[in-house]
């Protein structure tokens, strides 16, 4: 795709926007303008787009969108490079007409997406377009906090250390009990229903806990012999917080990547001082591009292989149109899902 010729009009597309904030359905189709790229920026024709809980955040007007970035939802995509300079900043040899997958600040729900090229992979072989449109957001998140900021299989309890994932059974929940368990660490995870708790276990986790009927330090102290485990990978916050404290290891870190259950916790300092614990968190959205270009250089080394030889796979829920939009985020707040839900552009990849 070229810039139009003076006095042509801008070339439009299919997109999903908020018409306001609100419930799922203020999402609608509409036309946008192709968004022009900006420096080390290419231009994606997506084939598919990833839903995720900031999505249904930032559509609740609790999440927006950083500095400069689109109004459209959608943090990550897959499809195909139409247009952008490839000549620098192009760790993995990307050219025009590339299957790829990227990680977005936004903009993701559109028939065309302009992504930064350092933030954009290959997809790997064996995998769909709709499955690739299910790793960017899970599996930068996942490296960035259980593998660098958490230091999983490098903290006291190394090589070989344990982790207990809170709500296994989500995107990110998925990704990191398979990383985990593909790389030798042993892996617990809490879930809401025993449904939830199998698919975990069937991924790798050793164990899978009902929050909804067991203690989750109980049932994680029990399982270590008393020890606890090394790292918490937190999506919940609020009152879990001094509750993973008890939950951790001797020199135990706990990473906080949301706070659906509150931002806000009471804890006893003096614990996370005779304990040498460390208690961290971040987001990644408003992180900057050579940031998260060295992440996707991680994960093309780290977890690209396990994908490409099946050790790893996505867990896709659902796949619907991109004009369902709304149904899809009414899924994502039900939190009936496994794994990941996908729009797909193309009727032909509906199921």
């Amino acid at each position: 795709m070229h810039p139009p010729a003076c006095g042509h009009a801008m070339p439009t597309m299919q997109a999903i926007e908020m018409t306001r904030f609100g419930a799922p359905d203020v999402l609608r189709p509409t036309q946008r303008p192709v968004p022009a790229l900006g420096p080390g920026e290419v231009l994606i024709k997506v084939a598919a787009s990833g839903v995720n809980r900031p999505d249904v955040l930032q559509r609740l007007g609790k999440y927006a969108p950083p500095s400069g970035a689109s109004d459209l939802p959608g943090l990550e995509v897959a499809g195909t490079i139409v247009a952008g300079d490839l000549a620098s900043g192009n760790p993995f040899n990307l050219q025009h007409g590339d299957a790829v997958c990227a990680l977005l600040t936004g903009g993701g729900y559109a028939e065309y997406a302009a992504a930064p090229l350092a933030q954009c992979l290959p997809v790997p072989r064996g995998l769909s377009m709709i499955e690739a449109a299910a790793l960017p957001e899970n599996y930068f998140t996942v490296w960035s906090n259980v593998f660098i900021r958490g230091q999983l299989g490098h903290g006291e309890g190394a090589p070989h250390e344990s982790l207990l994932i809170q709500g296994g059974s989500s995107g990110i929940g998925v990704t990191a009990i398979q990383i985990a368990h593909a790389l030798g660490q042993r892996v617990f995870a809490t879930a809401g229903s025993a449904e939830k708790c199998a698919a975990c276990e069937k991924l790798g986790a050793e164990l899978a806990i009902n929050y909804r009927k067991q203690d989750f330090v109980e049932a994680v102290r029990y399982a270590t012999d008393g020890r606890g485990v090394d790292m918490i990978l937190d999506n919940v916050a609020g009152d879990y917080i001094p509750r993973e404290l008890d939950t951790l290891a001797e020199g135990g870190r706990l990473v906080i990547i949301a706070t659906m259950g509150g931002s806000e916790a009471r804890i006893d300092v003096g614990k996370l001082m005779r304990r040498r614990l460390i208690v961290t968190g971040s987001t990644l959205r408003a992180r900057p591009v050579a940031f998260k270009g060295e992440l996707a250089r991680q994960l093309h080394a780290g977890a690209w292989p396990l994908l490409e030889s099946g050790k790893v796979r996505p867990v896709i829920h659902a796949v619907l149109p991109a004009r369902e939009a709304a149904q899809a985020h009414a899924l994502m707040e039900s939190s009936a899902h496994i794994g990941k839900i996908v729009l797909a552009w193309s009727l032909c990849d509906v199921p």
